[in-house]
């Protein structure tokens, strides 16, 4: 490229493409942009939507006479001039609508040359191909200088002179630059508006610089002006880590080094196109990717380097692709190979996008573009017809539908274990790698992958560089009330716990047994309630699989619910790797055989099967045990006070005021179930020694534990209503089972109790004033292990045991022992 000399040292060029220019508002969006920056500026623009296709279709169909032609360029026409009348007053309308009027007519007559002709000349089409950026910069012109902006309109084909080689369009520098600097004799503005896309041959002739022409066009001009910054204004924020279709959480890159977005854009990153970036790089210009729609938001910054410590920046795919195999022990050590291959694809016009080849030299392999898979794979057997002949070399295969992803970042270079996080990712989300490549600057590793793998395989690298280790994905089954006390303890805690301790809790989804909520990301916790009203119709297995992904190192669901159907989904969860967190005791106390089955499940280094809640609400009852037994020592019997309502009943139970009213009470006050005969029964009670007991080995089963509850038998049907109508006739029952204790010097309370030996027991006891249990307080829970080692002095576990606060902090406990 010959030295261009800049015509200022503080233009600023601008690229806006057809999603900013499509409607009369959208142009008057653009316009406030530019207006409201003081320095000169240069605005290249694209059609508008799908003009240019409109145009390209019309001259594909004119040579076959269509009937329809006439209308459709007529309708044509009324869109443009619909966009005019609407952008501007009469007056300043009246020279665009000249012109729009006058490039019809000579439309017209292009085509029905094409028709007379029966067939589309290249140059033709070029021609009619760019009349969209006409009328885009026309239009864009016209309501600057209505604001009293002085503008310029440049048709670049007055200036850009091109010629098309092999690898695409050629700028002719010398030849541009005398015609800018002659151009802009004759145009002295401040602000220009450029034709995108369009350019001129060496003899005069239209043309078009070809996909992404635009961006192109905007950095030719912006090393003609020797401009200050390229900024290109698209639709998204900036160049993400990912494509955010297939990787949700991709993030904003703010800086990229002309490297890193060359080997981006050439792996099919869709925000810029390598051509683009040559002017710039040759004359250090950066380049800004930004929002249309979000121009506050800083957008990414393209320069010589990048400023960022991230190892690797992004993540790109072609698709499409197909992987061809030259195989044979004729190719070890004979020069020339390699040669004839490529030869023979570059004379078949195959583009070649990959090459792996292992140093023993036995095999070259090569990706394609799909298309060409037949023609490739015909002009290698053609190549060594010979040496396949004679047994050399013994085939051409061919994989199909393949999909290359790559890896990229200027910072990999010299990093260990980069590879490793790659193939290590795409091996835990069980992605079969059919090749590799990476070139001597380490600043890309490539993988070739099964096209049906490419999404997962995207998500999945993403997640191994650039989500935590520690992230979770949470789904709540049950919002009740320890259900919301969790969502709200996760919502509090969910940002310290991300920054000091790099655990990134994400809750993607909420479930009751009729609405769901879900989020691609994580939900908003500040607002779930209002918006679970208006979620989705509750199907489970379709909640289980948005919360499980294949890019989220961890998925756990944590069942808030007292439900038996969904307890009977635990070993289903845990068998597909996701981790189950529960104070629901319907799984472990049903069968021996569905316990085992669940503990196998979650045996090794799988997934985790955390249930602490179960016994003892937030203490830690069960982790205390298998202390004990995972250190040797013997459990001799277990007993305990486990229930926080039936601790509340008897600590308030004096003799005061009739037992009755104290139950009345505490239903008031939300320490009971709506029904208190689910309280009373002890069933509850008896659910936790049955827990107990299985934590040490023995296979007991409920109907196994002698349960005395408190519920009179004339009282257990009936309403809840009529319950507690009809239970004050039983009040001097009660009354006279206190007095006896009390006439001993004791207290009362509801125990449960198993020993080694297997009896198990729930029923009302008496207890000294000097023992624990006369000790609780309020709704205490607890619990006594007698050990080998805690013999004369039992082992003691107290505290509240009631509550949904309680309850969900010890939920909230699991959840992060899952993380450990």
């Amino acid at each position: 490229m010959e030295e261009i000399q800049p015509t200022s040292a503080d233009w600023r060029v601008h690229k806006f493409g057809g999603t900013s220019l499509n409607s009369p508002e959208r142009i008057q969006h653009v316009a406030n942009l530019l207006c409201a920056r003081d320095v000169p500026s240069a605005v290249v623009v694209s059609a508008m939507g799908d003009v240019t296709d409109r145009l390209l279709e019309a001259a594909d169909r004119a040579p076959a006479g269509n009937d329809a032609l006439a209308d459709r360029l007529q309708a044509l026409h009324d869109d443009q001039r619909a966009v005019v009348t609407d952008l501007l007053d009469k007056a300043a309308a009246a020279p665009l609508l000249r012109a729009l009027e006058q490039d019809m007519s000579d439309l017209a007559d292009v085509l029905r040359a094409t028709r007379l002709m029966g067939e589309t000349p290249m140059t033709a089409r070029n021609l009619v191909a760019g009349y969209g950026e006409l009328w885009a910069a026309r239009m864009l012109a016209g309501v600057l200088r209505d604001r009293d902006v002085p503008t310029a309109v440049c048709d670049a084909r007055e200036v850009l002179v091109v010629t098309h080689e092999d690898l695409g369009p050629v700028v002719d520098w010398a030849a541009t630059r005398e015609r800018f600097a002659e151009w802009r004799a004759h145009h002295n503005a401040d602000t220009l508006v450029i034709t995108g896309f369009i350019a001129t041959t060496p003899k005069g002739v239209p043309t078009t610089l070809g996909r992404n022409g635009s961006d192109h066009s905007a950095a030719i001009f912006a090393a003609l002006l020797g401009a200050e910054a390229l900024t290109i204004w698209t639709d998204t924020d900036g160049v993400m880590s990912a494509d955010p279709r297939y990787v949700p959480d991709a993030q904003r890159l703010d800086t990229l080094s002309y490297d890193e977005a060359m080997e981006l854009a050439y792996f099919g990153a869709g925000v810029i196109h390598p051509r683009t970036l040559a002017p710039a790089v040759e004359h250090e210009i950066p380049i800004v990717i930004r929002s249309t729609f979000a121009p506050e938001r800083p957008g990414t910054r393209i320069h010589l380097d990048s400023d960022s410590t991230s190892v690797v920046k992004g993540f790109s795919t072609i698709d499409d692709v197909a992987l061809l195999n030259l195989e044979g022990s004729g190719m070890i050590g004979v020069p020339g190979i390699a040669r004839r291959l490529f030869r023979a694809l570059e004379n078949n016009g195959v583009s070649v996008i990959l090459i792996s080849q292992g140093s023993s030299e036995h095999s070259i392999c090569f990706a394609v573009p799909q298309a060409h898979a037949e023609t490739a794979r015909e002009a290698a057997e053609q190549a060594f017809y010979a040496e396949m002949d004679r047994g050399l070399i013994q085939r051409v295969d061919v994989t199909p539908d393949c999909s290359i992803l790559a890896v990229v970042g200027d910072q990999m270079a010299g990093t260990p274990g980069v590879a490793a996080t790659f193939f290590g990712a795409l091996g835990e989300a069980d992605v079969n790698v059919r090749a590799i490549a990476q070139g001597a600057s380490e600043r890309n590793i490539s993988a070739v992958v099964d096209g049906e793998d490419a999404r997962r395989a995207m998500r999945a690298a993403h997640a191994g560089f650039y989500l935590s280790n520690r992230t979770l994905s949470i789904g709540i089954v049950g919002a009740g009330n320890v259900g919301a006390a969790l969502l709200d303890q996760i919502r509090t805690q969910a940002d310290r716990l991300r920054e000091e301790q790099e655990i990134d809790l994400r809750v993607r989804g909420i479930a009751t047994s009729s609405r769901m909520l879900r989020a691609e990301q994580r939900l908003d916790l500040d607002d779930w309630r209002d918006a679970l009203g208006d979620g989705a119709p509750t199907d489970l297995d379709a909640f289980v699989d948005h919360v499980q992904t294949d890019y989220h190192p961890h998925t756990a669901i944590v069942d808030c619910t007292a439900s038996e159907a969904v307890a009977q989904c635990y070993r289903d969860w845990l068998e597909q790797g996701i981790h189950v967190v529960t104070p629901n005791k319907h799984a472990n106390t049903g069968s021996w055989e569905t316990y085992r089955a669940l503990q196998t499940a979650s045996q090794g280094v799988g997934p985790r099967y955390l249930y602490e809640t179960t016994v003892g609400a937030g203490l830690p009852i069960l982790q205390t045990l298998d202390s004990l037994t995972e250190t040797g020592d013997r459990v001799h019997e277990i007993e305990g006070i486990l229930s926080g309502t039936l601790s509340y009943l008897f600590n308030a139970f004096d003799g005061d005021r009739p037992f009755s009213a104290i139950l009345r009470q505490a239903r008031q006050e939300g320490f009971t179930e709506p029904d208190p005969r689910d309280d009373l029964s002890g069933m509850d009670v008896a659910r936790k020694v049955v827990i107990l007991a299985r934590e040490l080995g023995m296979p007991l089963g409920l109907d196994e534990v002698n349960v005395e509850g408190l519920v009179p038998e004339a009282l257990e049907d009936g309403s809840v209503e009529e319950f507690l109508a009809s239970l004050p006739a039983h009040d001097d029952t009660m009354t006279e089972i206190l007095r006896d204790a009390q006439s001993e010097n004791k207290v009362l309370r509801f125990v449960g109790r198993v020993s080694r030996s297997g009896d198990a027991s729930v029923r009302l006891r008496r207890y000294p004033h000097d023992h624990a249990f006369a000790r609780i307080r309020h709704t205490d829970n607890i619990v006594r292990f007698q050990t080998d080692r805690y013999d004369e002095t039992p082992l003691i576990v107290q505290g509240p045991g009631a509550g949904p606060q309680v309850t969900a902090a010890g939920v909230f406990t699991d959840l992060l022992r899952v993380m450990l």
